[in-house]
């Protein structure tokens, strides 16, 4: 296994965990962002108003993005373990 194997490895499992996780992260972002400026607008300084809709748009964005995040790991699992006799020989 040379380095430069290991850093191709590295930077392929951070592309795909940043691929898998954008969009969750994004959801919760723009919810969050939507929902200060409103407590700003309204001055309802209540914590628990940001939690229920980002709860409910982080599992609507699984449900529908949940395929193609599966789809993704899987590619890359398979890929990574068929290169396993490659990177270990």
């Amino acid at each position: 296994m040379t380095p430069d194997s290991v850093m191709t490895l590295g930077r392929q499992a951070i592309e795909v965990t940043l691929m898998v996780s954008a969009p969750l992260l994004l959801v919760a972002l723009g919810i969050g962002l939507i929902v200060s400026i409103f407590q700003a607008a309204t001055q309802i300084n209540e914590t628990t108003l940001s939690f229920i809709p980002k709860l409910i748009g982080i599992f609507v964005t699984l449900v529908l993005a949940g395929p193609w995040m599966l789809t993704v790991l899987l590619d890359y699992m398979r890929q990574v373990f068929a290169s396993i006799p490659t990177l270990a020989g």
